[in-house]
């Protein structure tokens, strides 16, 4: 079936083979194309919403894929047992959300190897996590889709001795995106990099008395994102 740019990158993730639960799958898509692929043999289809899951069933018994696709209503992964899954989706949610989920997940299952991960938000806190947990990111990717910019991830379980920190700048944009020069991540950093500049040049210094502090802080913060979107763009 035919995918939206960023929920392709994510089926572009997953390995043959690899036995997925795609936590707040929505209407079910990317379970759809990971079986219409041949990708894998069983997925679990979790949303924390009656209404989406609803449609994700629809949509999965329209193509006839109900006895390899299960449907199961669930707050992130609390509805998978433990041997049910090797690999986790988490798409298109904000990273505290993310983050959340994985903590649960990593508390209970112990067979999940595999992270796919696409956080709308504070994705640095989830590469931090995925350092913290013996997590390594092994692909990267960003698409830029209907005005916004969409950076995604597959992360591996590995020994606690390959496990470096991420430098502040790999947090920020992905270790891999910046080592491949990734061509999304070079518009975004531009992008970026324009709009630290204007929020900055708006920071008068002529304001209240007890503003001063805070609009000072606030510049101080800009210029450091500033310096190190500045040393990311060198580097293409």
């Amino acid at each position: 079936m035919e995918l939206s740019k960023r929920l392709r990158a994510i089926v572009d993730l997953v390995e043959e083979g690899e036995l997925p639960a795609d936590i707040g799958c929505d209407h079910g898509y990317v379970s759809i194309c990971l079986m219409e692929e041949q990708k894998c043999s069983s997925v679990i289809a979790m949303d924390i919403n009656q209404g989406p899951l609803l449609r994700a069933k629809e949509n999965i018994e329209r193509k006839g894929l109900s006895p390899y696709i299960e449907t199961r209503l669930s707050d992130g992964a609390a509805a998978l047992e433990d041997g049910e899954a090797d690999t986790l989706i988490c798409a298109g949610m904000g990273g505290k959300l993310t983050l959340h989920i994985l903590e649960d997940a990593m508390k209970r299952l112990s067979t999940i190897k595999t992270l796919i991960l696409q956080p709308q938000s504070e994705i640095w806190l989830v590469r931090r996590f995925l350092f913290q947990n013996y997590y390594v990111i092994v692909r990267e990717d960003m698409v830029y889709e209907d005005g916004k910019y969409y950076p995604m991830m597959r992360a591996e379980k590995a020994a606690r001795e390959v496990c470096g920190p991420y430098t502040q700048k790999e947090e920020l944009y992905g270790p891999l995106l910046l080592k491949e020069k990734h061509p999304v991540l070079f518009q975004y950093l531009q992008k970026e990099k324009e709009t630290a500049r204007q929020t900055i040049e708006r920071l008068s210094p002529e304001q209240e008395a007890g503003d001063i502090s805070r609009r000072l802080e606030r510049k101080k913060e800009l210029l450091e994102r500033l310096r190190c979107i500045e040393e990311c763009l060198a580097g293409f």
